[in-house]
């Protein structure tokens, strides 16, 4: 039996201390990860180089003994091997050639293009398998088919993921053939990324909340189970983690209807809601508000030790309910760690 805390609670065990780890826990907010940035140039120089990719995942790992490392990547890399041409503007974020119809759609390469061209990431994760701790679990991930085609189609990050909505009115079938193409390339990323020694997978649908009614069904459930479908069959033992972020209601039941094995939630559902009518299904991720770790204080440790004692009487992995941002205390993370442990 592992002794690996995470692996212990996606297979549904309760553990007297949840295990933890921090979406983009390598990032900003730590000086010796903007010293490796620095040193590789630009943001995608430092996804596609292994040594320095694989430096800044180990990073938060030496700073705080986290219970897992996750790859640092990111989930346009998956465009970008498909054909789009992908970039980053400092201080706005990633820029995308569109894609906006059948055409365009049509012309993007094939999924088994990931091999190629995202090869540098399975670098990284061999790199990690060889350094992390025996006991932290390595953790890979991608961005599912509906966020990942809301950049796509609009060539940047949106509010309200506008103009990806504009094309499923207007086209449902060439936008759903994008979503096909998408799933299709993440699942051979994917089980790339467990080939190369990738212990967990999580799926990030970050704008899922901008999806209702049928179009959820269609475009966030449905590829999620399709995905999770192919990778358990070519990997049976590998946990999956989905993230159907502000899905609200729609997280009751997510995680058994995709086949995944755990679902993390966002900040803005309540602990005890969650406990009752999501984790009666297994485990659950979350969901402590990052703005905290800028704040910190007491509501830091009062809001920390709520959520652990909401989740205490099932599986649960203690983390974010988004991704740690720039403005964060480092100090605060430290004292984050301290409640949940102690």
């Amino acid at each position: 039996m592992t002794t690996k805390t995470i692996l212990r609670a996606l297979s549904g065990e309760r553990l007297p201390t949840p295990p933890i780890w921090m979406m983009r826990q390598a990032g900003r907010y730590l000086p010796e990860y903007r010293a490796t940035r620095a040193q590789a140039g630009d943001f995608l120089s430092l996804c596609y180089t292994p040594d320095l990719a694989a430096e800044v995942t180990l990073q938060p790992i030496r700073r705080y003994g986290f219970d897992a490392a996750i790859l640092f990547a990111d989930i346009l890399l998956i465009p970008q091997a498909l054909g789009s041409d992908v970039w980053f503007v400092t201080g706005e974020g990633p820029r995308l050639s569109t894609i906006t119809d059948a055409a365009g759609v049509a012309a993007l390469k094939p999924a088994d293009a990931v091999h190629d061209k995202l090869s540098p990431i399975y670098q990284t994760l061999r790199i990690l398998r060889r350094e992390l701790p025996a006991e932290t679990t390595l953790i890979g991930f991608a961005g599912a088919p509906w966020t990942v085609a809301t950049y796509m189609v609009a060539g940047r990050g949106t509010p309200d993921q506008g103009p990806a909505h504009a094309m499923k009115a207007a086209d449902r079938a060439a936008f759903s053939a994008l979503i096909d193409r998408i799933a299709d390339a993440t699942i051979e990323y994917l089980s790339a990324q467990v080939e190369a020694g990738a212990e967990v997978l999580k799926l990030f649908d970050s704008w899922a909340g901008s999806l209702k009614g049928a179009d959820f069904d269609d475009f966030a459930l449905a590829p999620a189970r399709r995905i999770v479908a192919a990778l358990k069959a070519r990997h049976p033992g590998v946990p999956i983690i989905a993230f159907p972020r502000e899905a609200g209601p729609r997280y009751v039941g997510f995680a058994r209807a995709v086949g995944a094995d755990c679902v993390a939630l966002d900040q803005s559902v309540d602990a005890g809601w969650a406990a009752e009518n999501v984790q009666s299904d297994g485990c659950v991720q979350g969901n402590l508000d990052p703005r905290l770790l800028v704040e910190g204080g007491p509501r830091l440790i009062q809001e920390t030790r709520r959520i652990v004692q909401a989740f205490a009487n099932g599986p649960h992995i203690f983390n974010l309910g988004h991704g740690i941002t720039p403005d964060a205390d480092p100090d605060n993370v430290h004292r984050m760690i301290e409640a949940v442990r102690g």
